[in-house]
């Protein structure tokens, strides 16, 4: 298991390997280039600590995050992720919606 040190270690070389794939294109770049790490790139996890994302409720898998962006939610690789992706919340939702 990782210490909450080497998990914001990981967060962070995993977001500036992400580069440019934050695009305006619904959410699935990011997604499976961001998330996919431990969500699975399609949103479905081959780890059971990581839920699924894939089909749920956009408006649920949004709220979640700005929970998390807010520090409602307290999980320190998923307040660093949230934090990445403001203002792509729903783009994102919605295409894990469809997955």
């Amino acid at each position: 298991m990782f210490s909450t040190s080497k998990k914001v270690l990981v967060v962070a070389a995993t977001v500036m390997s992400m580069g440019s794939l934050v695009q305006a294109d619904g959410g699935a770049a990011y997604a499976a280039g961001g998330c996919g790490g431990c969500h699975g790139a399609t949103g479905k996890s081959a780890i059971s600590m990581y839920p699924h994302l894939s089909g749920q409720n956009a408006a649920y898998t949004v709220k979640q995050l700005k929970d998390f962006q807010s520090g409602a939610r307290k999980d320190p690789t998923m307040n660093a992720m949230a934090a990445m992706v403001v203002g792509k919340e729903q783009a994102i939702a919605d295409w894990l919606a469809k997955q």
